[in-house]
């Protein structure tokens, strides 16, 4: 899978003195890993760069990530108390997280709350949902409501109140309804571009320095299935 955003193609969706926020794309991982691609971080540290014509080492504080094959909205820090207070809220959950998914299959109830218990498989990196906790496992909960019905597929909006690993994708799994392109939790073939259609839609939390509301809208990518919502 390729890296997809340069500093010259970032999709910013907001940046001020202590904070941008960017419409993350398919492909992109937002911090190094074993794979030694280009992070999005990196991406966002050359922008700045740049932008502000700053000579040395430019600072910026990686607040949360979106699984790699995942679009959508992702929060850095450009000042050390903003990634501090950020990270407060992440971690305290003091912030509205807002997905959508596309689906194989009518999910059992049009609107649900889901609880389940989250292991999560290190070797292959995969979490499974379990109706009953397990050892090591941890509580999950998501409340979905079907939005639109797309021909072969489903809709969703997510509200996300936990934020464990794969959380969204195993969830829907375990009511079987494997999001589109999801190889890993049960969908039948991949999409076109390696991504899945799970994107990060909407972020709402307090700003960690001027404590205004900010709410962040992040567009779909554009294809075929997510241009069918309206």
């Amino acid at each position: 899978m390729k890296v997809l955003s340069t500093p010259t193609n970032l999709q910013i969706l907001h940046e001020d003195n202590h904070l941008i926020i960017i419409n993350k794309r398919v492909g992109d991982i937002v911090q190094g890993d074993k794979t030694g691609d280009i992070p999005l971080s990196e991406v966002v540290k050359e922008y700045l760069k740049h932008k502000y014509q700053k000579p040395g080492a430019v600072y910026l504080g990686v607040v949360h990530r979106l699984d790699r094959p995942t679009s959508g909205i992702v929060v850095f820090a450009k000042t050390s108390k903003a990634l501090s207070r950020l990270n407060e809220l992440f971690s305290t959950r003091q912030t509205q997280k807002t997905y959508w998914a596309v689906v194989k299959n009518q999910p059992p109830q049009p609107t649900d709350s889901l609880q389940h218990f989250i292991s999560r498989n290190e070797k292959n990196n995969t979490s499974k949902a379990h109706s009953k906790e397990v050892p090591g496992s941890k509580l999950a909960s998501l409340d979905y409501q079907v939005i639109q019905k797309l021909n072969a597929y489903w809709a969703l909006e997510i509200q996300l109140h936990t934020g464990r690993h794969h959380q969204i994708r195993a969830q829907l799994a375990a009511i079987g309804c494997p999001i589109k392109g999801d190889l890993k939790y049960g969908f039948d073939r991949s999409n076109p571009d390696g991504g899945i259609h799970l994107h990060a839609r909407k972020l709402v939390f307090t700003h960690p320095v001027s404590k205004e509301l900010i709410e962040i809208t992040a567009p779909t990518p554009q294809d075929v299935i997510w241009n069918a919502i309206g």
